[in-house]
């Protein structure tokens, strides 16, 4: 295992290294499954923790104020107007709540995706079906690589009410036309929700200047923020139109009255949020949103892009099969190869702390960020080719190819 090659003068992210201990023992290539733990995030822990055992139930008042504060934060990295960005758990639930704002009793009732959507996402909308939404999935292009705009957007028509979309698909880190997509979806009067998961954190995005009706994503990927900080925009003209039927008293525009029996929308963000906020998550999540709501995000992109090409040459040179983008303008965060045996040698990369992750059909998923040097690329691939050559995966086969990350 080799440290940081690049000087921070040549590169100056390289800076930010020292805020993530996991980088002192390993090599860190899975962001874009689970961002590297901040070691400012222990503080921001301990704080939540002192906050309840300090403080009881008056613990509340900062808990509370921590939603709109994460939510700011978030909101600011991808351009949210101040007020349009509400804390949820995940992008399952915000599909839930979203879903439930709907009504399909009409001719526009029909919700287009493409099959390359991440598989919770197609479940919510799939349900959707048993209260009279016509679900159409878009097969993908390209042996199931690429999620074609030409095909998606002659799938929505007038009666399409809703298309929810990867701004980069997760599996081949894919990047569609959205621009095309969009203008398409508006032009007939649908609606969009862009799923930003993949994309925050490692591209510049601007909700605003996209205009799509919602968004969505979380914190546990390249905003290296972990689980249960979720989040989701509305598009402020939209922001009192819906009246999610998925709600709780959190939702309620006066929760402490403990009002019934019908629910009062707030006639804010706080509508959509439902039951009682997972603070910890906030906590937990904040010091990953500084940090990297401080960088420049074309620094950010302009680095990945340079770094995954600098992968997808070797992976070229060694005869790997790559699935996913060669070319900048739909190449995510992440290569995705694969080979015979790619599932072992993913398993043993981890236990080394070579960190990456594995999926069936796709291969071995490896993201550099902007803490990564460009030396760990070169020695996470010298690892790869060392273990394909010497067998080693194969005495790894009982520990999967999970590689203990999220999707």
């Amino acid at each position: 295992m080799t440290a940081a090659t690049a000087s921070p003068g040549a590169d100056p992210l390289l800076k930010l290294r020292s805020e993530f201990p996991v980088l002192e023992q390993s090599v860190y290539m899975v962001s874009h499954s689970l961002g590297a733990m901040p070691r400012a995030a222990e503080a921001a822990m301990a704080e939540f923790g002192t906050l309840w055992r300090e403080r009881s139930i008056t613990a509340w008042e900062p808990w509370l104020a921590e939603v709109d504060l994460a939510a700011a934060r978030l909101g600011r990295i991808f351009g949210a107007p101040a007020g349009s960005v509400i804390m949820l758990p995940n992008v399952s639930t915000v599909m839930a709540v979203l879903a439930s704002c709907l009504d399909y009793s009409g001719k526009r009732n029909r919700v287009v995706y493409s099959e390359m959507e991440f598989p919770s996402v197609s479940y919510v909308w799939q349900a959707e079906a048993r209260r009279g939404a016509d679900v159409v999935v878009v097969p993908a292009q390209d042996g199931g690589r690429r999620a074609d705009a030409a095909a998606l957007c002659a799938a929505i028509d007038e009666r399409t009410m809703i298309v929810p979309l990867s701004q980069v698909m997760f599996r081949y880190s894919y990047i569609p036309d959205v621009a095309a997509i969009v203008r398409r979806a508006h032009e007939v009067g649908a609606l969009v929700v862009l799923d930003m998961y993949q994309s925050v954190g490692v591209l510049p995005v601007d909700v605003t200047a996209l205009g799509v009706d919602f968004a969505c994503g979380g914190s546990v990927k390249w905003l290296c923020g972990g689980p249960g900080a979720g989040y989701l925009y509305v598009r402020p003209d939209h922001l009192t139109e819906f009246a999610p039927r998925v709600t709780g008293w959190f939702g309620h525009h006066h929760p402490f009255a403990f009002s019934m029996p019908a629910q009062e929308y707030a006639a804010n963000m706080w509508r959509y949020l439902g039951g009682t906020p997972v603070i910890a998550a906030m906590y937990q999540a904040r010091a990953g949103a500084e940090i990297v709501g401080a960088l420049p995000a074309a620094a950010i992109r302009a680095k990945s892009l340079r770094q995954t090409q600098r992968v997808i040459d070797r992976v070229e040179r060694e005869g790997f099969t790559l699935n996913s983008p060669r070319d900048e303008v739909h190449r995510g965060g992440t290569v995705v190869f694969d080979f015979a045996g790619a599932d072992k040698v993913a398993a043993a990369l981890n236990q080394a702390k070579f960190y990456c992750d594995h999926r069936p059909g796709a291969g071995i998923r490896m993201s550099p960020h902007f803490y990564t040097s460009d030396g760990e690329c070169d020695s996470f691939m010298d690892e790869v080719v060392r273990l394909r050559d010497s067998g080693a995966g194969a005495s790894a086969a009982g520990a999967g190819s999970y590689g203990g990350s999220a999707p």
